[in-house]
């Protein structure tokens, strides 16, 4: 047991996605506990391999839902009762481009929970001065930074309009595990960013994944009401829905 809570305490140090799963009632071993974490093999068993899948399964679904709850199963001998109590990483909103939609795109996010990370290898755009709000500031190439940072509960968006930072930050991406990946642009500037990403190999389910052009169509003009589409496009993804 001491190794299995080493482990959780791990994996939330580093905040990475875990569930753990506690026998609360019925006939299994009551207290016995199994941790799950995606694309990782089972730590700890419930007692029995069948149980272990499907709560795993139903662990995976709750994390991306950030739903914690007890859950029923039948096994061969009865009932027995599961307790999932999921821990989610944080909710990061990764804002690649500081531009002016971005400032009070971060002041949005901000208000509703998320951490905000703005990329931008642009010196000139990417200022302490614009962005003191902001938890992270970060001067380097989004293709440097999103590797191995994007979870479950990360929410990608570009804003730069240039290929040169928009294209390496699709490539990283869209193969994450992230909730969410939207890019500003109009229809015709989306359909040349597709045909550049085929040309370079990007399967379609991945580009399926893209929101694009970003943002709810509410009739925004200026960046504040831009950034509000925007925002409320990345909640209905927090949620599950598309919001379309």
């Amino acid at each position: 047991m001491t190794v299995l809570y080493n482990t959780l305490t791990a994996c939330l140090a580093a905040e990475q996605p875990v569930a753990v799963a506690t026998i609360v009632d019925g006939v299994g071993q009551i207290g016995a506990k199994m941790l799950v974490r995606p694309d990782e093999p089972l730590f700890g068993t419930l007692g029995d391999q069948t149980l272990n899948n499907a709560v795993e399964q139903d662990a995976l679904a709750m994390l991306l839902r950030a739903e914690s709850g007890i859950r029923s199963y039948t096994v061969v001998d009865g009932d027995v009762q599961v307790f999932i109590e999921t821990y989610p990483p944080p909710p990061t909103m990764f804002i690649v481009g500081a531009v002016h939609i971005a400032i009070p795109l971060v002041t949005f996010a901000k208000t509703l929970g998320f951490r905000t990370v703005v990329i931008d290898a642009r010196g000139a755009f990417a200022t302490p001065e614009r962005f003191t709000h902001a938890d992270e500031l970060i001067h380097a190439w989004p293709d440097e930074v999103l590797p191995g940072r994007l979870t479950s509960n990360s929410f990608v968006v570009l804003l730069t309009h240039d290929p040169k930072l928009d294209d390496p930050a699709l490539k990283a991406a869209l193969p994450s595990p992230a909730r969410y990946i939207g890019a500003l642009g109009s229809s015709k500037t989306h359909a040349k960013r597709l045909e550049r990403l085929r040309a370079d190999g990007v399967p379609e389910d991945q580009l399926a994944r893209l929101h694009a052009p970003i943002g709810l169509k509410i009739g925004s003009d200026s960046p504040e009401e831009i950034a509000v589409s925007i925002i409320a496009e990345v909640v209905a993804a927090r949620h599950g829905l598309t919001g379309r």
